[in-house]
């Protein structure tokens, strides 16, 4: 089995009193796209910039391609979630500058910002200042930023923040194609949906710890089994076996601990309930992450 491009052993990091970051580890395997997820203050950030070499761990490692972060620098990309270009710079200039500064020819460099200038459909914007783009423009730049230079591995904080749909679509897109042009991908991102659309596997990391790690389908899997849903224009009540209850509209979201699923829908047509939609399945990201991250359950 091929090493994996990001390995991540046992890594601390402290603020004084403050353990940040604590005795985490995990692996980043090539040509996938991994989902480092967690509230708030779990530590994400930290982590992702230890791997780029931006903070010194206080312990562990982290390798990447087997070197040191800050020997395969070139080889990473970086979207930072606090985004920064140089805004009195012309486009072009901007790009073709961070791209040498990876270690890209000043002719790679300038060849490779106007193919992703036109894919994105900024090319008649290559020589206005930054500063002129719209929010939504510098997004993007931002983003061609962090992959400008065809970096092997490439690390993105938050990259849907502050997007429109639109634009959201077109990022979701180019990750999904610079997976299949053999880029290795770690997404850190709120937008649950998102990691579900996109990520193979995933690690859950919350008060710095590794709270559940795995593969994304066997993750829902396991906590599928106890998750039904449903679409009805009638009110439900109370079901004996639910848990829990979550309602969109006429869409219910129903926990069910360890009840089985027929005995929920025997109940609902005991009572002349219209059944428009019955399924049992595999429980959103987004409720999984709310269960580990509360719950303080671990899988590991």
């Amino acid at each position: 089995m091929p090493e994996p491009i990001l390995q991540v052993r046992d890594l601390v990091k402290r603020y004084d009193q403050v353990v940040a970051v604590d005795h985490l580890s995990l692996d980043v395997n090539e040509g996938e796209i991994f989902g480092l997820l967690g509230p708030n203050g779990a530590g994400k950030t930290t982590t992702i910039r230890i791997i780029m070499d931006i903070f010194k761990a206080d312990e562990g490692h982290v390798s990447v391609l087997g070197r040191d972060p800050g020997k395969a620098s070139g080889l990473i990309g970086y979207l930072p979630e606090e985004r920064g270009l140089y805004t009195k710079r012309k486009v072009l200039d901007c790009l073709v500058y961070l791209a040498r500064l990876k270690g890209m020819s000043k002719p790679d460099a300038i060849a490779s910002a106007g193919r992703w200038l036109k894919t994105l459909g900024l090319a008649e914007w290559a020589q206005r200042r930054v500063q002129d783009l719209s929010r939504g423009m510098q997004q993007k730049i931002q983003f061609i930023a962090s992959c400008v230079h065809n970096p092997k591995l490439l690390v993105l904080d938050e990259p849907f923040q502050g997007l429109d749909p639109v634009n959201v679509e077109v990022i979701r897109n180019l990750m999904q194609q610079l997976r299949q042009n053999g880029t290795t991908l770690v997404l850190s991102a709120h937008e649950m949906n998102r990691v579900e659309e996109l990520c193979d596997r995933i690690a859950i990391i919350n008060h710095g710890q590794r709270v559940l790690y795995g593969h994304l389908r066997e993750i829902q899997e396991q906590y599928g089994s106890n998750i039904i849903r449903l679409q009805t224009p009638a009110e439900l009540g109370e079901l004996e076996g639910v848990t829990k209850v979550e309602r969109r509209n006429q869409e219910y979201l129903l926990q069910i601990g360890n009840t089985d699923p027929q005995m929920i829908l025997a109940q609902l047509v005991s009572r002349g309930v219209q059944i428009d939609f019955f399924e049992t399945g595999s429980a959103p990201l987004e409720q999984i992450f709310i269960n580990v991250v509360t719950g303080g359950q671990q899988h590991v």
